[in-house]
C-alpha cells in the first residue's frame, strides 16, 4: 500500500552529510505545491542554527529548478526553541503555503508536547508542516507520516555513463496513521509533480517469502 496523500504535518530522519532528506522533502513540496500551483504563497523555511552549518542553505535556484516558483521565506534561529517557535507561528499565517523546520539532533526543546503544537496548528489552519530531523534519532512524536531517507544510487546518465544521473533515495516510512509501513526506491518525477516510489528488493535467499513485498511501480505521494 503506497503512502496516502500528505498529512498536515510530515517528519523526516536524514542524515546531514549527503542531502538525502533535503531531496526528498523537495520531491514532496514539489507533488503537494507543484499540482496545486500555490497561488504564489511563500514557504517559510526554518533552520536551527546547526542545521544551517551542517546542511547549508536553501538554493533558490534549485527549488526553482523543480519548478516550485513561489518565494522561500528563510529564518536561521539560535536554537531549536527559538526554531520551534517561529515554527508555530508561520503555521498561524494561512498567507503561507507551508512551513519547513530544520532541527539537528535531539534538543530537549523538540519534545512529544513540541510536536503536538505544531501539528494542532498545522491541522488547525491547514498549512502543511515539513520537520526534518538531521541526525537524529526517532523519539516519540505526533507526527502522523515518519520517514527515514538515505541517499541512493542515482539512475543512469543516457548521455554520459561516467555522469550522474536523476537522484534517487532509500526511503522508508516507518510510521504512518493512515498507510501501510514500507521501504521503497524514490525518485522525483518533475514534469508530472510525482514522487515516484518503487519497491526496495529485500536481500534474502531465493524464493523467501516470494509474494509478500508490495507491488512496485510509480505512486504519486501529496498528488491530489
Amino acid at each position: 500500500m503506497s503512502p496516502t496523500p500528505h498529512p498536515v504535518f510530515t517528519e523526516a530522519f536524514s542524515t546531514a552529510r549527503d542531502g538525502a532528506g533535503t531531496g526528498l522533502l523537495l520531491a514532496q513540496l514539489d507533488a503537494v505545491l507543484g499540482r496545486q500551483g500555490a497561488g504564489g504563497k511563500p514557504v517559510l523555511w526554518v533552520q536551527d542554527m546547526r542545521s544551517a552549518q551542517e546542511n547549508g542553505l536553501p538554493c533558490l535556484h534549485g527549488i526553482e529548478s523543480l519548478g516550485l516558483r513561489m518565494p522561500v521565506l528563510r529564518i536561521t534561529a539560535r536554537n531549536a526553541v527559538d526554531a520551534l517557535w517561529a515554527m508555530e507561528e508561520g503555521l498561524e499565517c494561512t498567507a503561507l503555503s507551508a512551513v519547513v523546520g530544520e532541527v539537528w539532533g535531539n534538543p530537549r526543546a523538540l519534545d512529544f508536547t513540541a510536536t503536538k503544537r505544531l501539528a494542532l496548528r498545522a491541522r488547525r489552519t491547514g498549512v502543511p508542516l515539513w520537520l526534518m530531523r538531521l541526525d537524529g534519532a526517532a523519539d516519540l512524536s505526533v507526527a502522523p507520516d515518519r520517514w527515514r531517507v538515505a541517499s541512493a544510487p542515482s539512475r543512469p546518465n543516457l548521455w554520459d555513463a561516467r555522469a550522474p544521473g536523476q537522484a534517487c533515495w532509500w526511503a522508508e516510512l516507518f510510521r504512518s496513521r493512515s498507510s501501510s509501513p514500507g521501504k521503497w526506491v524514490a525518485s522525483h518525477d518533475r514534469s508530472a509533480h510525482r514522487l515516484s516510489l518503487v519497491s526496495a528488493v529485500s536481500d534474502r535467499p531465493v524464493g523467501a517469502g516470494a509474494g509478500d513485498a508490495p507491488g512496485s511501480g510509480s505512486r504519486a505521494v501529496g498528488g491530489g
